[in-house]
């Protein structure tokens, strides 16, 4: 073989390669545990879908008797179905601290309006009297929540 023929092989090598970990590196963006969905991506289809009737009391400002966290997301964006079996088990094991709320938006796109949400999952933390103090875009696990809120003065305990 002539030393032009290796050279484009190893041309063609490279580049092969060089394709294979951009696919892999876009396929692992795509599922990894911070992803999060663009509502941009929504265009108008969301504008045709009907407005739930949003619970006024969820919204910002608003006291409640507990602080809360609420989680924006829809039930077919691949990281909200990763929490909610999460938000599930912090609504029942943490109702006594602070109440768990999820919101569709994609089913109620007045809703991520209201709240200012570019992205999903969405979770905010409000104290009892209705003041944001940490919003967090993408996935966000149990252990990471529970934190959020030791964080912001709620004593909970770590769970396994």
């Amino acid at each position: 073989m002539s030393s032009k023929t290796i050279i484009g092989i190893v041309v063609v090598l490279v580049a092969l390669l060089g394709t294979i970990v951009l696919i892999h590196q876009h396929q692992a963006d795509q599922l990894n545990d911070t992803a999060a969905v663009d509502l941009q991506s929504l265009g108008e289809q969301s504008a045709h879908e009907s407005n739930i009737e949003l619970d006024q009391s969820l919204l910002p400002g608003n006291p409640s008797p507990l602080p809360r966290l609420v989680d924006l997301g829809a039930d077919n964006c691949l990281p909200c179905k990763m929490m909610a079996p999460i938000l599930q088990e912090l609504k029942v094991e943490y109702a006594h601290l602070f109440a768990t709320h999820f919101i569709d938006v994609w089913k109620n796109p007045a809703a991520g309006r209201q709240f200012s949400v570019r992205m999903i999952p969405t979770q905010i933390f409000y104290d009892a009297e209705g003041k944001e103090l940490f919003r967090h875009e993408g996935f966000m696990s149990k252990q990471d929540i529970l934190r959020q809120w030791r964080r912001l003065g709620i004593e909970v305990e770590a769970t396994g």
